[in-house]
């Protein structure tokens, strides 16, 4: 099974469906379908081997994805936020390299790197116009779709190698063909190059459901795409989600959203805090939630938390991220999570895969099984104090200090310590105080935040060192 069998399945399916755009502007399946083909007779005119993808959310992201599968190339979605530098070392990483970028953006690549560019509005214009199409190549499963690049956060950024297989299974598995609405829209914010922006083509497609792309985001003109687009399901990091209720309280007297069209409202990519996911239930009191966990070496989704589980009126299943879909086993070996499934790649470009003997990847995230089977995650092992000899999570003493009525944001990390191995530091910013700003400590002291963290927690995880700050580091993802 290929991407382009199943744009194939669904355009023959419900072609005359909108499938990309708003009502008044989008086009159909089968001119989503049309325009690959086209897309495709460039890349092969072109002798393409690699095309990226450098710019914002736009229609030309799908385009490209299954004219790359038409003409047989992997589609390589790259962060157009990297430095210069950044951006250059990856594109010198592939050959016969075409570029899809923003138009009024210079890529200042060097003269002597085998790159070709093509702006955005060009390569709409050109796909638009419906040229013969070259037959399509005989990509089978094993041939790879698409080379994400990890963020980099942690270690140097690795391009993960997501093949046909992977993502066909990930879909099939979690979404029924065709089994969208007639009215049904998807509202695409995050970011291209993450890999819930290819799984979110991929399964939207699939499901026949149009997908409305968001360029660029914020609380506003999130809030109004949804209204004008009559939006019915949408994906954001936690970091949006903050932004979007941080706004309705603001704006709102009574901080709800005013979205009748919207039915679910998925979030993933990094830890949502429990204060956020509380004010967003209340903001969205028709909307049903889901948690979606999952890597980009897993083809995105291993597990979900779903509507009911958000709504019942025990809270303790909030901080699981849901039980595993089918297709995909999940074994905790000594704290670690390990999975194993057809959508599971764990394969990393110009290196060996990081599978075990028996196929099982180790997702260096840290948690537990409880006994009805959902998963908790509970942070990356690279993140975890070893203080004394015990394991800390910093998960866990973050969520303690963000029950704090004037903690706004908290990060806790181990640092260096003769006695301990390591101590405990958290960083924090402080809710706004009217009249004083924001992340001074005003009114909220170190001793403070201890003395309401040590019942909570113990002692010994309570922490040693808080310092304040004005804001934290987040990448568009949500990770910090």
């Amino acid at each position: 099974m290929t991407l382009l069998l199943l744009l194939e399945m669904v355009a023959s399916t419900m072609a005359n469906r909108l499938a990309i755009g708003g009502r008044r502007d989008g086009f159909s399946y089968q001119g989503l379908h049309d325009r690959a083909a086209t897309g495709a007779g460039l890349l092969v005119r072109r002798g393409v081997r690699h095309l990226a993808y450098v710019g914002s959310n736009r229609a030309a992201f799908p385009v490209g994805l299954f004219a790359s599968a038409w003409a047989g190339i992997p589609f390589i979605p790259l962060n157009y936020r990297l430095s210069r530098d950044q951006l250059l070392d990856l594109l010198g990483r592939h050959e016969g390299l075409l570029v899809l970028t923003d138009d009024d953006v210079d890529l200042g690549l060097d003269a002597d790197l085998d790159v070709q560019v093509l702006g955005l509005g060009e390569w709409e214009a050109e796909t638009a116009e419906l040229t013969r199409a070259p037959e399509p190549c005989t990509t089978d499963g094993d041939d790879i779709a698409a080379l994400l690049y990890t963020s980099g956060t942690t270690a140097a950024p690795k391009a993960v190698v997501l093949r046909h297989r992977h993502l066909a299974s990930y879909v099939i598995g979690s979404v029924e063909l065709a089994g969208a609405a007639d009215d049904d829209a998807a509202l695409v914010s995050v970011p291209p190059y993450h890999v819930a922006g290819l799984a979110g083509v991929v399964s939207n497609v699939y499901s026949g459901r149009r997908i409305v792309y968001l360029p660029s985001f914020t609380p506003q003109a999130w809030l109004a795409t949804v209204a004008d687009e009559g939006i019915t399901h949408a994906m954001v990091v936690p970091t949006m989600l903050a932004r979007i209720v941080d706004h309705l309280d603001g704006t709102t007297t009574t901080a709800t959203a005013e979205v009748p069209t919207l039915r679910s409202l998925a979030y993933g990519g990094a830890r949502m805090p429990a204060t956020v996911l509380e004010r967003a239930l209340a903001a969205f009191p028709k909307t049903d939630f889901v948690n979606a966990y999952g890597l980009t070496e897993t083809s995105s989704t291993i597990a979900v938390l779903g509507p009911d589980d958000h709504r019942a009126a025990d809270r303790r299943r909030l901080s699981s991220v849901g039980r595993v879909v089918p297709g995909v086993e999940v074994d905790v070996r000594d704290g670690e999570i390990w999975v194993r499934g057809e959508q599971v790649s764990g394969e990393y470009l110009g290196a060996a895969v990081a599978l075990d003997a028996d196929g099982w990847f180790p997702t260096c995230d840290r948690g537990w099984l409880d006994d009805d089977g959902y998963l908790y995650v509970e942070g990356r092992t690279d993140d975890t104090i070893i203080r004394g000899g015990e394991n800390i999570a910093p998960a866990e003493i973050e969520d303690v200090l963000l029950g704090h009525p004037q903690v706004d944001q908290a990060a806790v990390v181990g640092i260096p310590d003769e006695e301990w191995g390591q101590r405990i530091a958290a960083v924090v910013v402080p809710v706004p105080v009217a009249g004083v700003g924001v992340g001074v400590g005003a009114e909220l002291t170190p001793e403070d935040l201890r003395d309401w963290a040590r019942p909570l927690l113990r002692t010994a995880k309570t922490p040693d060192v808080i310092v304040f700050r004005s804001e934290l580091p987040y990448t568009e993802t949500g990770k910090l």
